[in-house]
């Protein structure tokens, strides 16, 4: 494997670091720039809105843009809005750091898994895309808790400077490491992109991924107030809150791909999601006990993460059928999907913390995830998907 897939793996762990440790990070942000924690929750969902609407329209605008040059520019204007986050002297500058490396964030998701598959065997492309996502996971297991701890114990912009600090160390691995002369894909413009969003069986797919995805952050949006404020946790058990959730994010990705493979699409989601609604019904009752909210915690992690493999298989499945010569842009759709997902729970969330409280995001989770389930039903129907994997209609 070539060295310079594990420095992108570098960069999507910070990358993947800065995304998620805000959830952790919420209360002291609200307390230190005087706002609201609904208000704060808007660094999450304004974050996965951004990274929606933005990968799109940059990717294209980008498109023609040597892949080298443009790789190192996006990490390097990472690492500046991070650095520009640590020294916020208000919200507004806070949030506005936050839409931009959002930008940062999907386009090079993009640019870099075009980029490893382009510079390795065919054969190898999977499990080289494999390990740049492992950054991702791995921050979700590491970054996030110890980020988190870090903001706790020294505040949250020191996190955001650690933060930087590993951007500036990926940017460095990617200058030494990356080839100067790159593959250069043709480029695919923004409307060519949202002709895609016209194929019914498509834009279904892309309405689960929604709607799926986000009844999770409904709740995982504003876990770290709830743990402190409902359940009464120490600082130090919201970090051990936060490594369960990651580690059970981590099992559900593998359970779900693993499952999905030997049943399908729509059977594999009907099982996460009635899996889901059960869970999110325990986290109201069990809130307020430590010991079994963890549990229960880790069992969200589980099914709400067992989501993204199984919904980028089927969309590539689908995409396969309708659209062959687009499978990577419609794949890339997907990504906003999930993320208009993020941006929908956590905005939904912040709405049901300010109207009822925090105890009342496991029942609007509960709805989310129960429009979704009535969404999997219709898929399940569809005779493009269930010719795409083999199952007799």
């Amino acid at each position: 494997m070539p060295f310079v897939v594990y420095a992108i793996a570098a960069s999507t762990f910070a990358i993947g670091t800065t995304e998620f440790v805000i959830v952790g990070l919420l209360p002291g942000v609200a307390k230190d720039l005087n706002v609201s924690v609904p208000t704060a929750g808007l660094l999450v969902s304004l974050y996965a809105l951004s990274i929606t609407l933005g990968t799109p329209i940059f990717s294209a605008l980008t498109g023609r843009y040597p892949r080298r040059g443009l790789i190192l520019s996006l990490i390097g204007l990472f690492t500046a809005t991070n650095l520009t986050a640590a020294i916020a002297p208000d919200y507004f500058t806070l949030l506005a750091s936050r839409v931009v490396m959002a930008v940062c964030h999907g386009v090079f998701f993009g640019v870099g898994a075009a980029f490893i598959a382009s510079i390795v065997l065919k054969e190898k492309s999977g499990s080289a895309v494999a390990v740049m996502i492992g950054g991702l996971t791995i921050a979700m297991v590491i970054g996030v808790p110890v980020g988190s701890w870090i903001g706790q114990s020294f505040g949250w912009r020191v996190t955001f400077l650690v933060v930087a600090a590993m951007g500036a160390i990926a940017l460095a691995l990617l200058m030494i490491f990356m080839p100067r002369n790159t593959p250069q894909p043709p480029a695919l413009s923004f409307f060519a992109q949202m002709k895609l969003l016209g194929n019914r069986d498509l834009t279904l797919m892309y309405l689960l991924s929604t709607t799926a995805f986000g009844g999770t952050f409904v709740i995982f949006t504003f876990l770290a107030p709830i743990l402190t404020e409902v359940t009464g946790v120490s600082s130090e058990t919201l970090s051990i809150g936060l490594v369960v959730f990651g580690a059970a994010t981590v099992v559900g990705n593998f359970a779900g791909g693993k499952l999905t493979d030997k049943i399908g699409t729509s059977r594999t989601m009907v099982i996460t999601l009635s899996g889901l609604i059960a869970s999110f019904v325990l986290v109201a009752l069990a809130m307020r006990v430590e010991a079994a909210l963890l549990v229960v915690l880790a069992i969200c992690g589980i099914f709400g993460f067992a989501v993204p493999p199984i919904m980028q298989d089927g969309v590539v499945k689908v995409a396969s059928a309708v659209t062959p010569d687009a499978i990577p842009t419609a794949s890339g759709l997907n990504v906003s999907a999930f993320n208009l997902g993020i941006f929908g729970g956590s905005f939904i969330g912040g709405r049901v913390v300010e109207g009822s409280g925090l105890t009342a995001t496991p029942y609007a989770a509960v709805a989310i995830a129960v429009v979704a389930l009535g969404i999997t039903v219709l898929i399940g129907k569809s005779r493009t998907l269930r010719a795409a994997e083999g199952i007799a209609s």
